[in-house]
């Protein structure tokens, strides 16, 4: 006899529709509108619009300080995981909560305390500055804002994974005379690497979108220190909506690819892990 099956949630065709309108309204229909915004321009006018020094030079400075930033978080992320999930030690959990401090702070307010910090005259940037290191108003700043807004998404997607891995694993391959390196590299790198590789792709991701906590600190410099979202508030405020709209195209393009890139990662280690 065969059974219908059902779903645990009633009135999945009324729950479907639902969903589809909804990311339709506040998703598809402002992306289209951008798209079909950019179609205003010709081909010609619109390699114009996106290939300018200026903006060249801001794609540079945003894709560079990004790329930077999510190294930097994907070895930092895989140590503080391990230290959060290997080891127990007074303020572990204040530790453990302070990760998500970038989640939870305006960011503005980061780029606002980073810049007071790390100014010439700060209580950090005052020692670098005899160096001739400049830290704020510079591509350094830059990178560094973006490794403290990205940084928990390394951790956080390292760190279930760190916790779910066998310690057996560990200790046979211990007893087979494997050394500490050794167990790292064949045995703990290997599981862990889809979840560093989606770790990064989305800390890349948020790095090439962020603003607020970069425009206080980045100085702005045309050809320096002027990131590309800064360039779109630029375009906008000349009222160059057309340009401003072709850039913008162009970042949501490479957001979107990174997107699929983190989807196929992900269906890569679950694929992955099954067959463990």
């Amino acid at each position: 006899m065969a059974f219908k099956k059902h779903s645990v949630l009633p009135g999945f065709n009324l729950a479907l529709g639902y969903t589809l309108l909804y990311l339709s309204i506040i998703v598809l229909l402002p992306l289209s509108a951008l798209v079909l915004k950019s179609t205003g321009l010709t081909a010609e006018a619109f390699w114009h619009a996106v290939s300018e020094p200026r903006v060249v030079a801001s794609y540079k400075v945003t894709f560079g300080a990004s790329l930077i930033a999510a190294t930097i978080n994907l070895i930092t992320g895989l140590l503080i995981s391990w230290v959060l999930v290997r080891y127990s030690f007074p303020g572990k959990r204040f530790i453990d909560a302070l990760v998500d401090l970038p989640f939870a702070l305006p960011t503005a307010v980061a780029g606002i305390a980073l810049a007071t910090i790390y100014a010439p005259n700060g209580s950090i940037g005052q020692w670098f500055e005899p160096l001739g290191i400049k830290v704020a108003f510079s591509p350094i700043g830059i990178v560094l804002a973006l490794t403290f807004i990205t940084l928990p998404f390394v951790v956080r997607t390292v760190q279930p994974v760190l916790q779910d891995l066998e310690p057996e694993l560990e200790e046979a391959a211990s007893s087979l005379g494997a050394t500490r390196l050794q167990i790292f590299w064949k045995v703990i790198l290997p599981t862990l690497l889809p979840a560093l590789l989606t770790g990064f792709a989305l800390a890349f991701a948020r790095a090439i979108g962020e603003y607020g906590s970069v425009i206080f600190i980045a100085g702005n410099m045309p050809y320096v220190s002027e990131i590309t979202p800064l360039m779109i508030i630029s375009k906008l405020e000349q009222y160059d909506y057309l340009g401003a709209t072709a850039i913008a195209v162009v970042m949501l393009v490479v957001s979107f690819t990174l997107l699929l890139l983190i989807n196929g990662l992900q269906w890569w280690s679950a694929k992955r892990m099954g067959r463990r």
